[in-house]
């Protein structure tokens, strides 16, 4: 097995498109085109890891944090990044990042969160906006079935927790072909007027070239007409952060000490109580602090994150307990979900746990 099929099989449980622009994710060293010797899957690809690497056999690392996330203009070795890269590369080892990517992702990493603390009906916190795009084209009723599966086989046609989804409508089309065309009813020069069929489908930006594709493959016009536009409409199931409920309501302190015990923090940082029972609790792993409003707005009583500055926690303005349980701790799980992903798809070849803690914060 080759880098790049494991590649294929990352990307589909955690899509580039999904990844945040700030971000650094994909391949970050190595050639995708070497034979995989074995992954080894971890939290940061720090030069330890590229050691345990090394020595378990794994030519492939898959990290959740990019070891590589601003551009190196040198590599000497001065920091803890230029030892990683120079020891991955001395070694054949690749790095390949998930981060956002996976952050987004419906069943991702504040799935994964949540899930760690039994919550239960959840939804994205902060759904992406600009990711969702409209195609409409025009066949005649006998092309329309056809062209509209291929479509949905494409990925389009999806909402929600609903898929298959499209609108159809009837109309008269016209046309009249020059001296060059080749219509497939009718003849050059003639104008004709013909039964059509108005296909309407939403799709995520990233699949736009698949749609397309697939729309030219199945249509059976010489000259397809088609129109894609951007929408406004927030894509529900992509995004960051999450928010759910407890199966059943727990008081400030017992509900603090449940998430130290459930994502093995050491300290909680913490706004003041309220007085008032736990119920809805929103999270966001890793830095969250960019989304105390939304979950303010979303009506939690909780919101879990990490790296909370003095000052925000002054944010949460008597409406819920803000909750600092540390950064690492918040996307504890997220390698074992990674690993238990390859493993269900990738039958009778190696995919290690790190066994590296490489948590560089510690208390007291």
């Amino acid at each position: 097995m080759k880098i790049k099929e494991i590649i294929t099989v990352l990307e589909e449980m955690a899509p580039l498109a999904y990844a945040e622009d700030f971000d650094n994710v994909g391949l970050l060293v190595g050639d995708k085109k070497t034979e995989a010797t074995g992954v080894l899957v971890c939290h940061d690809a720090l030069e330890s890891v590229i050691e345990e690497a090394v020595a378990k056999k794994c030519n492939l690392i898959v990290c959740f944090h990019p070891i590589l996330f601003s551009g190196l203009k040198k590599i000497t070795g001065k920091n803890y990044v230029e030892r990683a890269i120079i020891k991955a590369i001395k070694n054949d080892i690749a790095i390949y990042a998930v981060h956002t990517a996976l952050d987004n992702h419906t069943e991702g990493v504040n799935k994964i969160f949540s899930n760690a603390l039994g919550l239960t009906k959840t939804k994205i916190l902060i759904p992406k906006e600009d990711f969702i795009r409209k195609l409409v084209t025009y066949t005649i009723p006998e092309n329309a079935d056809k062209l509209r599966n291929s479509l949905f086989d494409s990925g389009a046609g999806n909402i929600g927790n609903y898929e298959n989804c499209s609108f159809n409508s009837k109309g008269i089309g016209t046309y009249m072909g020059n001296e060059y065309s080749n219509p497939e009813i009718g003849e050059r020069f003639e104008f004709v007027e013909a039964d059509e069929i108005k296909i309407e489908v939403t799709f995520e930006k990233h699949l736009e070239n698949k749609i397309l594709k697939s729309l030219f493959n199945n249509h059976v016009y010489e000259e397809v007409a088609y129109e894609i536009y951007d929408l406004q409409n927030k894509n529900q199931n992509i995004g960051l952060g999450m928010i759910g409920e407890l199966p059943i309501p727990m008081e400030e302190k017992e509900f603090l000490d449940f998430v130290k015990d459930k994502m093995q923090s050491e300290s909680i940082r913490h706004s003041r109580f309220l007085g008032k029972p736990i119920k809805k609790v929103a999270v966001l792993g890793g830095s969250g602090s960019f989304a105390i409003k939304n979950a303010i707005q979303a009506g939690a009583d909780a919101f879990l994150t990490s790296d909370l500055k003095y000052h925000q926690f002054y944010e949460a303005e008597n409406q819920l307990i803000l909750a600092d349980i540390g950064h690492f701790e918040s996307e504890r799980y997220t390698k074992n979900y990674i690993v238990d992903y390859l493993r269900k798809k990738i039958l009778n070849f190696a995919i290690v746990l790190s066994e590296e803690n490489t948590n560089p914060v510690k208390y007291l």
